[in-house]
């Protein structure tokens, strides 16, 4: 499937107990349906064919022959169809009834599963009917004239992204799952075909248990159950149906309804392989034998039906939001308040731009100093107008201080950068990287020796997706004594200064919300900015979308460019594959500042770190990413 993108479903069908004709017909009908939508795995309730409450008529020969004969049926209707499907049956082997999956594509039965824990007490008794298949990894049984897989060791792949393992209801509730084996094994999707009645509280235990499956094994799941066509001489069923991947629920239906249902997902396998190379002690888990069995060859994708978030720092839900900044602020503040007691001091130099990043530093430093009890009157605050500086920024630079109650010291940079390019030969009409980078390095010049002379230290503000992309100078905004928001992107940031944006503070804050991203190192045209950072290098929300899919997952540009694509309406793909390519050469060739990156916090589950999350040579080539 291109890009790892595989769309499967979980089916529950209009039941009737021990009616294997009808049942295998309404499994039948529900095929066609997910044949129709493109699915590549369809996944049926446990002993879908004979339905799960049969109770003794498990022992009648009658219903057992009955269940094959079905099944039999079923694979030469369905010849013609190449997704796989899996159903359940009782199935006989060496004289022992087992509990089983089938899993079966284009008219052939390629395996069978048996269920290995066998519930024995309160509602269940499956002990009285069946045996376990715990420990059966590698044997066949003889079927329609030909020897089957059959046993808890196989897997299922098509040789790319998909490789999936099986197993049945109580095998997930038990102390170890056949499914982490199989994901041990490379299973990057495990498939439940479950019975599982309804009692108060349980379905939403059942569905925490599936998230935490799926986010433990770093795969995708597949859960399907029995619904209310089941006996209800002692227990109801609901026809719970759910499917997960690395933790999140993709796709659940409606319970308790009376008739067919699916509910259909798209899952990224892709993104879970690499998931699990990112995971060390992944690959320390025992891998026992498992038995691969080659699929035919699946159905295309006829639609790509899955929402793709453009915005994967920022939660949506805006009580999500909340907690998360709460959080980051709460590492944050945790981060200073142990590096200001290790190295004994409470001063701490800030540099104010009325940009996003200096405002979010020192807004978090205030509320550091406050919740550790120290004197405000240690964070110095120095705002360095130059040449590119507008009234607006400076302005709000002063009124941010203001409204802190904390001290701000203008110091202009003109006359300093002129000195600088007198010294070197600097024509300053000749507005240069080194027009710019002498104003840049100025400013830190200045931080850096206020600090040593307070006996502070300097508090960096840059983010994370500055990082990335190299947006700096070398020895300038690039370094600090501490880098408070460095794994901190852009697209992150609004939201946690928007946290801020109440009573005195929230008109300037709102104003600074609201003003362009710019460094201010080029001439301002009648107080107007004129470097406009997302006009220069691209839109920060796309740059924060390639770094997270790149970092995290490691997609390919391709698949970059396809989930931008997806992800995004406002741009057009030409758009996108201009600033990717940007994003790709700039994430190269600046590595060599982020090896020179002073200490920070990590906040999220991105950072680029060269002590712990990223490391990576400052003279690699990105011409095979492009």
């Amino acid at each position: 499937m291109e890009h790892g993108f595989y769309t499967v479903a979980a089916a529950t069908t209009k039941t009737v107990v021990a009616d294997c004709a009808h049942n295998a017909e309404q499994i039948y009908t529900t095929l066609e349906k997910t044949t129709e939508q493109g699915t590549v795995l369809t996944v049926f309730p446990e002993l879908s064919l004979t339905a799960y409450t049969c109770a003794d008529l498990f022992l009648q020969q009658r219903l057992l022959d009955d269940a094959l004969v079905q099944l039999r049926k079923l694979l030469g209707k369905s010849a013609s169809m190449r997704q796989v499907f899996i159903v359940g049956l009782p199935v006989m082997r060496q004289n022992r009834l087992y509990n089983c999956a089938a899993v079966c594509q284009s008219g052939e039965l390629l395996g069978i599963v048996p269920k290995s824990y066998i519930p024995n007490n309160k509602e269940f008794y499956e002990k009285r009917w069946f045996e376990s298949g715990k420990g059966i990894l590698q044997e066949s049984i003889t079927l329609f004239g030909r020897d089957v897989p059959f046993g808890t060791g196989l897997l299922f792949g098509d040789g790319a992204g998909l490789l999936f393992g099986v197993e049945l209801c109580e095998d997930l509730w038990a102390l170890t799952p056949p499914s982490s084996a199989a994901a041990a094994a490379g299973a990057t999707l495990i498939a439940n075909l479950s019975s599982s009645n309804e009692v108060v509280s349980k379905a939403s235990y059942r569905r925490s248990l599936v998230s935490s499956q799926s986010a433990r094994l770093m795969s995708g799941y597949i859960y399907a159950s029995s619904g209310v066509g089941e006996s209800t001489t002692d227990l109801v069923f609901s026809g719970d149906c759910m499917i997960a991947e690395n933790g999140a629920i993709t796709a659940q239906n409606r319970r308790f309804v009376d008739e067919n249902q699916v509910v259909i997902s798209t899952l990224d396998l892709q993104k879970m392989q690499q998931l699990r190379l990112h995971e060390g002690s992944y690959c320390d888990a025992d891998i026992d034998k498992y038995q691969v069995i080659d699929l035919h060859p699946l159905p295309q994708r006829k639609s790509f039906e899955r929402f793709v978030d453009p915005h994967p720092f920022v939660p949506h839900q805006k009580a999500d939001r909340q907690e998360r900044v709460e959080e980051i602020l709460s590492i944050q503040k945790a981060a200073l308040a142990k590096r200001l007691k290790h190295i004994g001091t409470q001063r701490v130099v800030l540099g104010i731009s009325g940009g996003l990043d200096s405002t979010l530093a020192l807004l978090m430093v205030h509320d550091c100093f406050q919740q550790e009890g120290f004197d405000v009157a240690g964070i110095e605050c120095i705002t360095m107008p130059g040449y590119g500086t507008t009234n607006t920024t400076k302005g709000n630079a002063h009124l941010l201080c203001e409204k802190l109650g904390i001290k701000l010291k203008e110091i202009d940079i003109t006359p300093l950068c002129q000195a600088q390019f007198d010294a070197i030969g600097h024509d300053p009409s000749e507005h240069s990287v080194v027009y710019e980078n002498v104003q840049a390095r100025t400013r830190t010049q200045i931080l850096m020796d206020r600090a040593n002379k307070i006996g502070g230290i300097v508090i960096g503000t840059g983010d994370l997706s500055e990082i990335a992309l190299g947006w700096s100078t070398y020895n300038g905004d690039h370094m600090s004594m501490y880098a408070i928001n460095c794994s901190i992107p852009k697209t992150l940031i609004r939201y946690i200064i928007e946290h801020f944006a109440a009573g005195e503070l929230e008109r300037v804050l709102q104003d600074i919300l609201e003003t362009p991203v710019s460094p201010e190192l080029l001439p301002h045209e009648n107080g107007a900015i004129t470097q406009e950072t997302e006009k220069l290098i691209g839109p920060y929300e796309l740059h924060d979308f390639f770094l997270y899919h790149f970092v995290k997952y490691g997609a390919t540009p391709e698949k970059l460019l396809f989930l931008a694509c997806k992800a995004f309406e406002g741009y057009g793909e030409e758009e996108i594959e201009k600033w990717l390519k940007l994003f790709i050469k700039r994430f190269f060739t600046q590595q060599f500042k982020r090896s020179a990156i002073p200490d920070g916090p990590k906040v999220g589950t991105i950072s680029l770190s060269p002590r712990g999350d990223w490391r990576m040579p400052s003279d690699a080539s990105f011409k095979g990413w492009l």
